[in-house]
């Protein structure tokens, strides 16, 4: 794969786990389980899970913005939530992020995440295509010069190489398979 980038911010639970709030990988960009924590790391909206689900999408909103992308390319969310039935909170604060440009997503209740004042993590995968290098064609009746190689302008003709013969199908089947001489 091509040149894979990769963003940390300052959460806590990043060195100690060992992973990137957003990897870019060619085409694609991933933004690791996010919850609802501000610059500092503290968790914001202690109880209350549309605020938490608002957290997150701001946590996520605003790394997306660090490679220049936005919630508009964004084409999957995965939504764990430690209470399925506050899935009307969760599901507003998403809806607001992504009222015109709807993702694909999913919600799933866990047991718990990794610090119990957590109510929701949420995941996201963009799409976003990079520029692609095109190589320059030359201009409309411009004739590309050709060199030939001293080696090669003496070299004689190879003679064509022979085709091996196709071997030639039966008409009839071999003598084993035919019934002559069978009751």
């Amino acid at each position: 794969m091509a040149d894979i980038e990769r963003i940390s911010t300052s959460t806590p639970w990043e060195p100690i786990a060992g992973y990137s709030r957003l990897v870019r990988a060619g085409d694609y960009v991933f933004v690791s389980g996010t919850t609802a924590t501000d610059e500092r790391g503290t968790i914001v909206g202690a109880g209350q899970m549309y605020v938490q689900a608002r957290q997150a999408l701001a946590n996520i909103e605003t790394a997306l913005g660090r490679v220049g992308l936005t919630m508009k390319n964004v084409a999957r969310t995965r939504m764990f939530v430690t209470d399925i039935s506050r899935f009307n909170d969760a599901a507003r604060a998403h809806r607001e992020f992504f009222a015109d440009e709807r993702p694909a997503t999913s919600m799933v209740e866990v047991k718990s995440l990794v610090n119990p004042e957590m109510l929701i993590e949420i995941e996201a995968d963009a799409y976003a295509p990079r520029p692609r290098a095109t190589a320059s064609a030359p201009p409309p009746g411009a004739r590309a010069a050709v060199k030939a190689s001293p080696s090669r302008a003496k070299a004689k003709p190879r003679p064509a190489k022979k085709s091996a013969a196709k071997p030639k199908q039966r008409s009839e089947p071999p003598r084993s398979l035919t019934t002559r001489g069978h009751k």
